[in-house]
């Protein structure tokens, strides 16, 4: 009783703080949150920076690995649509034939029990190795221990290595040795010094790209926006197909000659949910979607795009629930969610497929269940996305 009342304070604290950061409160409260905020993020930026410094000064050391390392990462915490980038170039590395693994932290994933941490640290004298979510044939992991990108990778990627360790070192060299992997695709690795990436692919979001330009806890930004030098190739995401000049001058100031590659995400079918994905009606095309009335929920960073995508498709949105990005679904929540459609007379409920892998498999639907299938698509700067991919990891290929 008390958990769950902790609970539901942190949700509504974390709620009430992406209000004040994105300028929804105009009220006192608010004001003084907001330069507290302020205060907390100046001191954050003295840290950022003065890591950086170590790092440039050769006060702190990077470990190479001696193979590829391509790194996915972003200037701002979430919605940059980047486990689709992610996937993508992973599959056509492996398509290239290279053996590859992608390193992860397991953003909120579950961690073993502190009990395993002591068992293991008493009876061995070395770290313990990384969890391995997928071997390149199985997934071993659920969403639960492996986290909600990671288990999306692995299931979508049969033939690449799916590895979760905060310390992404330990895991490419675990990559490395028991797999022979000769790629390691950094997921979300921009801010991780300790392993430098041959290639530092920055994404950055067409629809918000950098927020109030202010750093944690007062903005979006992990990064000063200077930080764009850092890239070698930035990936406009989000894209409806419109150059936006001022945008693309602001990275090109911060860091001139950069080649900007600019993609869409694109919905590509329904999946119904508890359907193995080749059993007779597991998908439904796009159309299926015109005129209907939907519940569409989901837990993710910006739900905005989603329900666009959805509107865009010509869906009837009767009913719409947002979540705390990464949130785990809990019993009740669904029990709300088939009430809600119900009373509205939906015809069925629509998430993201990241909020698909947290849902029980055992989930009683009396409404069918469905999540979007998005992928990537190059709109500027390379004809298609292999094309990107040989152009950025293969330059010898380009004559």
């Amino acid at each position: 009783m008390l958990s769950s009342w902790i609970k539901k304070k942190v949700n509504a604290l974390e709620l009430y703080t992406i209000d004040v950061i994105l300028g929804r409160r105009a009220d006192t409260g608010a004001a003084v949150y907001g330069a507290f905020l302020q205060a907390l993020s100046w001191l954050f930026s003295g840290i950022v920076q003065a890591r950086l410094w170590l790092y440039r000064m050769r006060i702190f050391h990077d470990q190479p690995l001696g193979c590829l390392v391509v790194v996915v990462g972003n200037l701002t915490v979430g919605g940059t649509g980047k486990t689709p980038v992610v996937e993508k170039f992973a599959r056509a590395l492996r398509d290239r034939g290279r053996k590859v693994a992608i390193l992860s932290r397991g953003y909120k994933s579950k961690a073993p029990p502190l009990w395993k941490k002591f068992w293991y640290w008493l009876t061995h004298t070395e770290e313990p190795p990384p969890r391995i979510v997928s071997d390149g044939t199985r997934v071993l992991l659920d969403s639960e221990q492996a986290g909600d990108e990671p288990f999306m990778l692995a299931s979508n990627l049969p033939g690449v290595i799916v590895l979760v360790d905060k310390n992404r070192v330990k895991a490419g060299a675990f990559a490395i040795k028991k797999f022979g992997c000769d790629t390691l695709v950094l997921d979300d690795g921009f801010q991780y010094l300790p392993l430098k990436g041959r290639l530092n692919l920055l994404l950055v979001d067409k629809t918000n790209p950098f927020g109030n330009g202010h750093l944690l806890p007062r903005g979006i930004l992990r990064e000063p926006i200077k930080h764009l030098r850092r890239a070698s190739y930035v990936f406009l995401t989000k894209s409806n197909g419109q150059r936006d000049p001022e945008l693309e001058a602001l990275i090109q100031r911060h860091n001139p000659g950069v080649d900007l590659i600019e993609c869409a995400h694109r919905p590509q079918y329904l999946q119904r949910f508890g359907v193995a994905p080749e059993a007779p009606g597991a998908r439904e095309p796009l159309a299926f979607l015109k005129g209907r009335r939907v519940v569409a929920f989901s837990g993710i960073a910006t739900p905005e795009s989603f329900e666009k995508f959805l509107r865009d498709l010509g869906a009837l949105i009767v009913g719409r629930e947002r979540f705390l990005d990464h949130y785990r679904y809990a019993d009740e929540d669904f029990a709300a969610l088939f009430a809600l459609a119900q009373a509205e007379r939906a015809d069925c409920l629509i998430t993201t497929e990241k909020d698909a892998v947290r849902i029980p498999t055992n989930l009683a639907r009396p409404l069918p269940l469905f999540h979007l299938r998005l992928e990537i698509d190059i709109i500027h700067g390379a004809a298609d996305f292999d094309e990107a991919v040989g152009r950025i990891c293969f330059p010898e290929s380009k004559r």
